[in-house]
């Protein structure tokens, strides 16, 4: 039974998404700033965070930055702000996913347990080329002996691409199959977490290939 940290600094809020998470069998865990959060997700085995971005004390980018140090847990981000700014920079910090109020808690709960389901671990293999190595099951990734930290986007990024190693795989199917079918995106998004992904991979950074007009593919 997967746990799920519920960041809001409105108590009916964190009302509402409490009693639709528990109705879906998840257990819960509260917090109304984005210091307790932190707090929060240090001292209790967390499954994924559901943060709101405008909050007293810390803000919701902040303390996921802050979280992000020590613990890699997936995270789907609130906010009353639609500025697209806002969203890309939720996902360069590494946000799976976000969602704008007012919304519909069942939409909320589809979109934690997609977000669940992506971050379960892939059947186990490890793969080595030159001083890159991939550990599908640990969800691991190496760079010349050292690890990279990645955030979870940029993991199921890549390890989607592994596992379609040598195929094209186009932005509009990795919005679909990495973000999710409803997700609110376009290329850029892709495109942003491919130069991420790329900057983490450092000297490997040619394994994923862009296939200009289509997509990308990884060659290892």
């Amino acid at each position: 039974m997967a746990t799920i940290l519920i960041v809001d600094d409105e108590t009916k809020i964190r009302e509402v998404l409490r009693e639709y998470a528990e109705f879906e069998g998840y257990k819960t865990i509260e917090a109304e700033n984005g210091m307790e959060a932190i707090k929060a997700a240090k001292e209790n085995d967390v499954d994924l965070i559901i943060i709101d971005v405008m909050m007293p004390k810390l803000d919701g980018f902040s303390a996921v930055k802050e979280i992000r140090k020590s613990k890699d847990l997936p995270v789907l981000m609130l906010s009353a702000r639609v500025e697209e700014y806002d969203k890309l920079f939720g996902f360069e910090i590494g946000a799976d996913d976000y969602v704008t109020k007012p919304f519909s808690p069942k939409e909320v709960m589809a979109r934690a347990a997609a977000i669940l389901k992506r971050a379960a671990k892939p059947a186990g293999k490890r793969i080595v080329s030159g001083g890159l190595e991939i550990d599908m099951a640990g969800r691991n990734v190496f760079v010349d002996g050292k690890k990279a930290y990645m955030t979870p986007k940029e993991y199921e990024l890549l390890f989607y691409l592994v596992k379609n190693e040598g195929i094209a795989v186009s932005r509009e199917k990795l919005l679909t199959e990495v973000w999710g079918y409803d997700f609110f995106g376009d290329d850029r998004t892709v495109d942003t977490h491919v130069k991420m992904l790329r900057s983490s991979l450092g000297p490997y950074r040619d394994k994923v290939v862009t296939l200009r007009g289509l997509g990308y593919k990884v060659e290892l």
